[in-house]
């Protein structure tokens, strides 16, 4: 619904409180942001911001292909350092938030990638409403997940919305539940349906994985210039 429809629905669901008839539902999110909505609703929502209209929230994306033009640098860079297609990063982005950095899901999922927060501490993420650590984070993560996956990219998004246990509990497979299949097909068709796809690249890209002992604690990294020192992979990005 474009943003002036929305706020007109708004208006009369308020004002005139007979017109509910009209399956026009508004309800408070986890957040206290209103949310409207032509379905009533059933459970946990995916919603999504609003353009210009901060305070309220809706259940199908409004936002255009350009809402990911503020984040084009941070999502340039951190999909290159961890080998990953960029349009995969800007799709999961559209459909997990919208674009919003700001966005809280009812489960707790927070920021851009909607990272949950036992997801954000293991990543070292202490500012998940902050681009730049959102991003960094979640595209740690869905590294780990490729990697765990051997680069299947059905099996990781199905790991990003239903946790990697349920993934390999159900034999590596994509669990039989309507969210995560959903969520799989949107991620997939929003790089086509929002404009999100990569430009073709001239040649293939080298990715390079190190492991670095921070605090004790190994570190893995991803850079696409081979390391100065030490062992080191190169992964098929």
């Amino acid at each position: 619904m474009p943003t002036r429809v929305l706020l007109l629905a708004l208006g009369a669901a308020l004002t005139w409180p007979t017109l509910a008839s009209a399956q026009i539902y508004v309800w408070r999110d986890a957040g206290g942001t209103l949310v409207l909505s032509d379905q009533q609703p059933a459970g946990e929502s995916v919603t999504y911001a609003v353009p210009n209209a901060p305070a309220f929230r809706v259940t199908r994306p409004t936002t255009s292909g350009a809402a990911h033009e503020p984040f084009e640098p941070l999502l340039q860079e951190y999909a290159a350092r961890h080998g990953l297609r960029p349009g995969l990063v800007r799709a999961i982005i559209q459909v997990e938030s919208g674009f919003d950095p700001g966005a809280t899901s009812p489960k707790g999922a927070m920021g851009l990638m909607q990272l949950m927060p036992a997801t954000a501490l293991a990543l070292g993420v202490r500012r998940p409403y902050d681009p730049t650590e959102n991003i960094r984070g979640g595209t740690a993560y869905l590294r780990q997940l490729l990697d765990r996956y051997d680069g299947d990219e059905v099996l990781a998004l199905a790991a990003y919305n239903a946790g990697s246990g349920t993934v390999d509990r159900y034999g590596g497979q994509v669990p039989p539940y309507r969210e995560t299949r959903d969520y799989v097909r949107k991620v997939g068709s929003a790089e086509v349906e929002v404009g999100l796809v990569d430009a073709p690249r001239p040649g293939k890209r080298t990715v390079y994985k190190s492991l670095d002992i921070i605090d004790g604690e190994p570190v893995v990294r991803y850079s696409t210039e081979r390391p100065e020192s030490g062992a080191y992979q190169i992964v098929d990005p």
